[in-house]
């Protein structure tokens, strides 16, 4: 691993900070530290803000328009970013579907998607799981039947993320029955503007009366679909999205995990009701210096495969134990944060503030967010195919077993 820092090095992280500072609104920092929660037209203000620097699309060759980090760049990128608490780029388009329809899609699918989707001009969502088929995806139902020149689709996705505001969708689909589960399974591109096509929100825990809300059921009620927005072959959607979910499983946790690792620190040093910072309690000193040692540990593997993806190699397996591991840290923080923050943590009595409902919170800033995000992040190790199923993997194609 040659991840060396040089002077030009240290001169892109300067240049990194400084246009953080310049671009990213206070008013939009102060939200997304309270809430973490930020709208889909500041969501698109920072991501069209990146690509006009020409940040956009990280992991993107440059006949693309992909910035080509070098590894120490993309390390010293995700610090700062992650240091300075920005919203991450929403990973649907950018990090997702884009890398699938580079090696599968047609020409003329990569010159009628990517753009948009480099400039955050179109707004995409994932259509993976279904009622029933969430971990064992090689069961959905959902259909599409040949019919001329489209695909006629019916079926039902589910835990589908800020759908209600996409343009575009990228669905698994049954095109088959017949043979093994697999081989029936195409991956299709579905303007979510198509008749037929009913977005209903889910209401999870997290979500405060009339505030923010994520997550969705998305009904096909015979949605017609042109043939030409097939991508790869018809029965090898399966193909597809294992390469995707290298992608969705394979994310650099570590940036995040020690921006988060710092707020517990500020937490657990602020004096308590009874006189005595919480960072003096053993019991908690010792998890919180567990959990460093872990990120750090964490942080090490990433450098190692971030390394290994800059020479050409993919990702590969280990995309599951980066989703197994990652996650398990970001929910073991969100404990430590519920911990530290006390009685003021008490969900429900304390939610967030909400627009247009005048509502403050009670106690400290970094309050109001903590049952919130920990009721949030208890997913984090059940999507993109749950750690119980990355231990499967990993044991099959790390370790042979």
């Amino acid at each position: 691993m040659d991840l060396e820092f040089t002077a030009e090095d240290f001169e892109f992280q300067k240049e990194v900070r400084q246009w953080i500072e310049d671009n990213y609104p206070q008013e939009m920092r102060d939200t997304h530290a309270r809430s973490r929660v930020i709208t889909k037209e500041d969501h698109i203000y920072w991501q069209q803000a990146l690509y006009k620097q020409g940040w956009a699309g990280l992991n993107w060759p440059a006949e693309y328009g992909g910035p080509e980090f070098t590894p120490t760049q993309q390390y010293l990128y995700d610090l700062e970013m992650a240091s300075a608490g920005t919203p991450g780029v929403m990973p649907f388009g950018q990090s997702m579907v884009a890398p699938v329809i580079m090696k599968f899609g047609t020409d003329e699918q990569k010159e009628k998607y990517l753009p948009g989707i480099l400039s955050s001009d179109v707004w995409w969502c994932q259509g993976y799981s279904e009622p029933g088929a969430g971990s064992d995806l090689a069961s959905l139902r959902t259909k599409a039947e040949p019919n001329g020149d489209h695909y006629l689709v019916n079926g039902t996705k589910t835990w589908n993320t800020l759908g209600q505001y996409a343009d575009w969708i990228f669905c698994l689909v049954r095109t088959s029955k017949e043979g093994i589960r697999q081989l029936g399974i195409s991956f299709l591109l579905i303007d979510m503007k198509s008749p037929g096509i009913e977005v209903v929100p889910i209401k999870t825990i997290d979500c405060p009366p009339d505030g923010y809300q994520e997550i969705n059921m998305v009904h096909f009620n015979d949605v017609k679909v042109p043939v030409e927005n097939l991508v790869g072959e018809e029965g090898k959607g399966w193909t597809c999205a294992k390469y995707l979910l290298e992608f969705e499983r394979g994310n650099a946790y570590s940036h995040g995990l020690k921006a988060g690792l710092e707020k517990v620190k500020h937490i657990a040093t602020v004096e308590r009701d009874d006189g005595e910072p919480l960072i003096h309690n053993p019991d908690f000193l010792r998890k919180l210096t567990e959990t460093e040692i872990a990120i750090s540990a964490m942080e090490f593997t990433e450098l190692r495969i971030l390394s290994s993806v800059n020479t050409g190699g993919n990702v590969g397996p280990e995309s599951s134990l980066l989703k197994c591991r990652g996650t398990e840290l970001q929910q073991q923080l969100t404990e430590l944060v519920m911990e530290a923050t006390g009685t003021y943590a008490i969900p429900f009595d304390n939610p967030p503030p909400v627009t247009g409902l005048n509502r403050e919170p009670i106690g400290p800033d970094y309050a109001a967010a903590a049952a919130p995000i920990y009721f949030n992040t208890r997913k984090v190790s059940i999507f993109a195919g749950s750690n119980e199923i990355q231990r499967n993997i990993m044991a099959k194609m790390v370790l042979g077993l």
